[in-house]
């Protein structure tokens, strides 16, 4: 079998900084991935929230293709036609001003927290460089995006840690409040945080912080890699709790698998930014924002976000239904296409045997199965998952 063949490839020739399920994707189609030895497997996964449009959506490949067969890379020395015309489609659709791009969330993060400093610093404020960040974030790999993190499993073994962010709970004004201080610049926040269990915020705490942030003179920054481009329902997750950020991260489904991070911001803020103070080589590059159009274009045309909160809303009632049938089920949690049960059992050999059955689901958080499926997903994909899961959590009881 040459997924045998080529697990061992791997382990002779790759780092081990992933623990690799044994399947090796080769193809895709929708929600559909086969692997290398013909097995079909249904995504929910997506790529961690990443091809909302499914697997190689034919626009997306046109697009990609096009553009490799006329430029594929000159640097940010000179104007990208397709980098300033996705945007513009990101400014003329959210709260901001100008946008800068990168390759990844952890280079989208790593910018807005320079940018927040930054802006302090212009502001005359030279002692201010603290974030107030939340416990069970997720912010990035690099060394400064896993110290914002809040998690201690991703800073194990890195101390010592880029100082500067505080920590407080997720959904708590009063200790995000009693955080700030003179030193603080700015708070950074996951409208929904998706690693750390897809864990809801209270209808008032997003706008909380704003007012919070407005009166302390500190910038509200919104990750919203894993959970804008129509992750919830809407272009951007800001959106259902009816308050802007003045910064915000996007990355993951932006070009709808092919790399790219983007940080936007409000005029104000962005103008701290000047040439020398933060560059990417690849960043915006010819291939990534030609394929970053497509996506925004197709999510701007209304019917897949309609389609996500259609699905969305029948995928959470399958899921309650399951909460109602099976005790280890303790939660369901979740917004449009980003979904989660919390259970009171490890889901890790849960999600194995569903990969077994022909079912990609993700398990975070240890006893999470987070479910983020291509946006184009049907009821019809949705229910078969369900009907397994039924299977599953039976067995596990």
């Amino acid at each position: 079998m040459r997924t045998q063949s080529l697990i061992q490839e791997a382990e002779k020739y790759l780092m081990a900084t992933y623990k690799r399920f044994p399947i090796a994707p080769e193809k895709g189609e929708g929600c559909v991935i086969t692997d290398v030895d013909g097995k079909k497997y249904l995504d929910f996964v997506a790529g961690i929230a990443v091809c909302n449009l499914g697997h190689r959506p034919p626009e997306l490949v046109e697009a990609i293709q096009h553009q490799a067969g006329r430029l594929i890379h000159t640097s940010n020395l000179y104007h990208i036609e397709p980098q300033i015309q996705l945007a513009r489609l990101l400014v003329e659709n959210s709260f901001g001003d100008k946008v800068f791009f990168c390759n990844s969330g952890a280079e989208a993060n790593e910018a807005a927290i320079k940018l927040a400093r930054k802006y302090a610093k212009d502001q005359g404020r030279e002692d201010a460089y603290r974030i107030i960040c939340m416990n069970e974030s997720f912010h990035g790999r690099t060394l400064a995006t896993v110290s914002a993190t809040g998690q201690k499993k991703f800073h194990k073994g890195f101390a010592p840690l880029v100082t500067g962010f505080d920590h407080v709970p997720f959904n708590n004004l009063e200790a995000a409040a009693g955080a700030v201080t003179d030193q603080t610049c700015a708070v950074l926040v996951e409208p929904i945080q998706g690693e750390g269990g897809v864990n809801m915020p209270s209808p008032d705490y997003l706008k909380g912080l704003r007012e919070m942030c407005d009166q302390r003179n500190i910038l509200l920054i919104f990750d919203e890699v894993q959970v804008g481009i129509g992750r919830t329902g809407l272009l951007f997750a800001y959106e259902h709790f009816d308050v802007k950020p003045h910064i915000m991260t996007l990355a993951k489904s932006l070009a709808g698998g092919f790399p790219i991070g983007a940080m936007i911001a409000v005029d104000e803020v962005a103008e701290s930014f000047s040439p020398g103070t933060h560059a990417s080589t690849f960043g915006g590059n010819f291939l990534a924002t030609a394929a970053g159009i497509v996506v925004m274009k197709r999510m701007l045309q209304g019917e897949l976000l309609a389609h996500a909160q259609d699905v969305g809303v029948h995928f959470r009632e399958g899921l309650n239904r399951l909460k109602d049938r099976h005790n280890v089920i303790k939660e369901v949690r979740g917004l449009g296409l980003i979904l989660a049960i919390e259970l009171t059992i490890p889901g890790g050999g849960l999600v194995s045997k569903a990969m077994e059955k022909g079912f990609l689901i993700n398990c975070t958080a240890d006893k999470i199965l987070r479910f983020v499926p291509p946006l184009v997903v049907q009821k019809e994909q949705v229910n078969a998952l369900l009907e397994t899961l039924d299977e599953l959590l039976a067995e596990a009881e």
